[in-house]
């Protein structure tokens, strides 16, 4: 395992400026695969600017409870995506992450596994959490995959979840507990 507390195999994770996300977010957005795979909402369009003007709500703002980092590659420092942690429960140890490859020609290759596992492994060693949770759509198969690459385990279903195209699609809940993280590292070895 790496020492570098933020950077993995594939990727780095990183702070970014307020325009640089809102102008990726704005196009990734546009990408109708990509939103509805990350969102159950309707997608909607919005200019860089009123994301911008979001992103520098939500820094202002910064709640305890949520802690974002972008995603870029090693190789070119190219920004790809996001990670972050929602709804931290400080007392239970609990929080829930969610992740986003924005860059269609990064899907499938591993980038957004190295970035779940330093999450992961930001989450247990430096916030001390003793849970993650994730909820994933049954239409996105890539990223059930690459949740159980990094440890997760399947701890529920929601039926007919998510509506698109004339389909109802179930909402997979997933887990991982520190010490099944802990002997997944060991594993890893």
């Amino acid at each position: 395992m790496s020492t570098d507390l933020f950077c993995g195999e594939l990727v780095r994770l990183s702070d970014e400026d307020p325009v640089v996300m809102a102008e990726a977010f704005t196009r990734w957005n546009r990408d109708p695969e990509y939103f509805r795979l990350l969102d159950s909402a309707a997608p909607r369009l919005w200019s860089a600017k009123k994301m911008k003007e979001w992103f520098e709500k939500d820094l202002e703002d910064s709640s305890p409870t949520f802690i974002s980092f972008s995603i870029r590659t090693l190789v070119e420092d190219r920004l790809i995506g996001f990670v972050a942690f929602d709804e931290i429960k400080w007392v239970a140890r609990d929080a829930w992450v969610a992740i986003g490859i924005g860059e269609r020609e990064f899907w499938s290759k591993g980038y957004g596994s190295d970035a779940m596992r330093l999450m992961l492994r930001y989450g247990f060693l430096e916030l001390n959490l003793n849970r993650v949770s994730l909820g994933v759509f049954s239409a996105n198969p890539r990223a059930v995959r690459s949740y159980e690459k990094c440890g997760f385990v399947h701890e529920g279903r929601i039926r007919d979840f998510n509506l698109r195209d004339g389909k109802y699609w179930d909402l997979l809940q997933m887990g991982i507990l520190r010490e099944e993280w802990e002997t997944y590292q060991k594993k890893e070895k």
